[in-house]
């Protein structure tokens, strides 16, 4: 247990006084861009999706007849 201790008492102070902490204007504009860059990708697999689902629609429905 007193391992365990240590080990967060080595881990707060390694967080608190040698990790450089982005400052919080530039964190907030890295997370539009991450948000913005994943609307617009999962739009793109959403359009990617519809096309080829109705792709296999047709083949289905003109080709094999079901």
């Amino acid at each position: 247990m007193a391992g365990f201790i240590n080990y967060v008492q080595e881990s707060y102070n390694e967080l608190k006084n040698h990790v450089t902490w982005t400052p919080l204007a530039e964190a907030q504009r890295l997370m539009v861009v991450v948000a913005v860059f994943s609307i617009i990708f999962s739009l793109a697999v959403w359009g990617v999706d519809s096309v080829f689902s109705n792709v296999i629609k047709l083949y289905f429905e003109k080709v094999v007849g079901a």
